[in-house]
């Protein structure tokens, strides 16, 4: 048995959640929780709302209501949206409470007496409109390394760079673009991140084979680069005070104090279960694997920052931290404060959370960027969930109940390969959800019940029923049997729908009684209830018309699926060789390519890196398409697009068997 802490990533209270938060923070720690404690180990899953962020106080003034009044109400929403999403936290607390603000200055006293905390001058922003310093989210400018003209004081959202407001080009403040900045001395506590970069990357080189390249590139780049000391003070009246003479009128910034709620939520979950010591043994326990679950932007501060703190404490370090790509929305990222998303609380008034967690499961993005569509959301629920998975479970039991009202028995498996099917899928599933590889682990299961859906058509018992009445018995058996194994492995994908089959297959208790190897446990004997379908079928027409404006629902009412010859001919795509590569330097996933068509070059942006070194692309012919408008990728601008072909996770590039001369046309 193991003691797993899983850690997710805590979301400010200044809106509800969409299903970007849902997709890259929430559902794969649950997946993964739910798993652990399948497995018998003893799981402790924490997070909560970030209460004290200027995003907050923004949102407060913008309503005209008290940070707290905000954060609160926001807290709520998103505490009843996680709870029905089935989301299974132990505790889902926030930052605003008493035990939070007790940790969040043990740390801060801990890491003083060790050395890494001094008091330092710096000039920080200063509005002499509104007389007030400005936290670094009140300000905005051009981005120094991009020229993006909405760029924080803290970071650039379009090239992903940390920022200071003072690298910030014209720099204003959010709230009253007009005024003119000021930079004014003023006295802060900084952490002294520097002191921890040789710790940290001796760290990092030591058994982290298991971490995704992304994660591990980034925090080495970062590493490597030199750590720089962070203020970890702000002049604010919202947040964890500071009781130290001369900051009054000061708080503990956010950046700092939010990623200490891991710890402090463990403490007020064993507070919670009335012993106050229960939070050592995942704490206290060298045994103990701590997983951090988050979205790639808060990568640094879970493999740098946080950690850099632990080792001041002498806590334990992170074991994984599983960072997702972003989920886009029609290929744009979401966004609350261009309320550019579906939100948690609209979708659940109107759909089933379960299949929204076998879609986000099945598109999740865990080595690159994911697009939600409706119209894909639509296609995938009822040709893969509904028309694969359910549809296997449904036919089973509704035809072996209704022919064996009376129950059913068999003493073997009349069908030995299905079996082995089982077991085998039942590793593979296990193995990729050690390894957070939670679209693999799906994929396996949907693989288990096509090969269940294929060998029923070929038993067909429907007729066996006829000729042979016991035979017809035993090979419902198998097939109930595979129906069982299907949901205890898909039970951390879908607990709800899952415990439904298992109640309809006559099993008694939760499955989470049985735990995870009850999956490969063969059961002789099975008394039916009558079933209900799992999921009902969805009308793409029907939401279209709920989620998309008028417009754009008759234009796709329109459009056809197939294309004519003429629209082909539309596409321009060539063969170039390519001529040179070198990494975006805004992004760790993207090259830059130059592709030598003959005479013109263009410049490609590409998400290849990762998957193609530099060296294996230098020289190749590969097919492109040219005519298509440019678009700029974290600030880089592409011009064109190149062909590949995708199977899961493996990525080819599309090039001719032969060479051609640079510039030919591809027919």
């Amino acid at each position: 048995m193991k003691h797993i802490l899983v850690c997710v990533a805590w979301p400010y209270a200044n809106g509800p959640l969409h299903l970007g938060h849902m997709a890259g923070c929430y559902l794969p720690p649950d997946i993964f929780a739910r798993y652990h404690r399948l497995k018998g180990n003893k799981v402790l899953m924490v997070s909560g709302s970030d209460m004290h962020g200027t995003p907050i106080t923004v949102t407060a003034q913008q309503e005209g209501k008290a940070p707290e009044e905000v954060a609160m109400h926001y807290h709520e929403i998103n505490s009843k949206s996680i709870e029905d999403m089935g989301i299974s936290f132990d505790l889902f607390s926030h930052t605003h409470t008493e035990e939070h603000a007790e940790a969040a200055l043990w740390i801060l006293e801990t890491l003083d007496k060790a050395g890494h905390i001094e008091p330092r001058v710096s000039k920080e922003p200063y509005d002499p409109e509104a007389k007030q310093f400005l936290p670094d989210r009140y300000v905005e400018g051009t981005c120094p390394h991009c020229n993006y003209e909405s760029a924080r004081g803290d970071q650039c959202d379009d090239c992903g760079k940390t920022l200071d407001s003072n690298e910030l080009i014209d720099p204003h403040p959010k709230l009253n673009p007009d005024a003119k900045l000021e930079f004014k001395e003023t006295e802060h506590l900084f952490f002294k991140l520097s002191d921890f970069r040789d710790t940290l990357l001796a760290w990092l080189s030591k058994g982290k084979e298991h971490w995704r390249p992304s994660v591990i590139n980034f925090t080495r780049n970062w590493l490597e680069e030199g750590l720089i000391d962070r203020a970890i003070t702000r002049d604010l009246e919202w947040g964890i005070k500071i009781p130290r003479d001369g900051y009054e009128n000061k708080r503990m910034y956010v950046w700092f104090e939010a990623v200490m709620g891991y710890y402090s939520a463990s403490l007020h979950w064993a507070k919670n279960q009335g012993d106050k010591d229960l939070w050592k043994e995942w704490w206290e326990n060298d045994d103990a694997e701590h997983y951090y679950f988050m979205a790639k932007d808060n990568i640094p501060f879970h493999t740098i920052i946080w950690p850099a703190m632990l080792s001041g404490c002498g806590l334990h370090l992170p074991h994984d931290v599983p960072a997702n790509e972003y989920l886009l929305l029609d290929s744009t990222q979401f966004s609350k404060s261009r309320k550019h998303a579906v939100w948690i609380p609209d979708y659940l008034e109107k759909y089933d959370p379960e299949v929204l967690r076998y879609y986000l499961a099945a598109i999740m993005p865990e080595q690159k960027d994911a697009n939600f569509t409706w119209e894909d959301y639509v296609t995938r629920i009822n040709s893969e969930l509904i028309g694969n998975y359910g549809n296997l479970l449904h036919r089973v039991i509704s035809f072996a109940q209704k022919n064996f009202p009376d129950g059913l028995h068999a003493d073997e498996c009349t069908i030995p390969s299905l079996q082995e099917k089982v077991g085998e899928t039942h590793n593979r599933v296990a193995e990729a959800l050690e390894a957070c590889k939670f679209k693999r682990a799906l994929k396996a299961i949907m693989e288990l019940s096509q090969a269940g859906n294929i060998a029923l058509n070929e038993a067909a018992p429907w007729k066996q029923l006829k000729a042979d009445r016991d035979s017809c018995e035993a090979t419902l058996v198998t097939f109930l049997n595979v129906c069982r194994s299907l949901s205890v492995m898909m039970t951390p994908f879908l607990p709800t729908s899952s415990q439904k089959a298992w109640e309809y297959m006559g099993q008694e208790g939760r499955i989470e009684d049985y735990g995870w190897n009850s999956a490969v446990e063969d059961k002789n004997d099975f008394n039916l209830r009558p079933p209900l379908p799992l999921f009902s079928k969805l009308d793409m027409q029907e939401i279209l018309e709920k989620e998309m404006p008028p417009e754009e629902t008759n234009e796709l009412a329109n459009v056809k699926p197939e294309i004519t010859f003429d629209d082909f001919k539309k596409l321009d795509i060539r063969v170039g060789t390519i001529a040179n590569v070198e990494p975006h330097p805004n992004a760790d996933k993207l090259w830059l390519i130059d592709v030598d068509f003959g005479g013109p070059t263009r410049r490609i942006v590409t998400g290849l890196r990762g998957i193609y070194k530099a060296d294996d692309l230098m020289g190749r012919q590969i097919a492109v398409l040219v005519n298509l408008a440019p678009a700029k990728f974290r600030g880089e601008e592409s011009n064109g697009m190149l062909l590949a072909a995708e199977s899961g996770e493996v990525v080819s590039i599309l090039h001719p068997d032969q060479k051609v001369d640079d510039g030919s046309e591809v027919h």
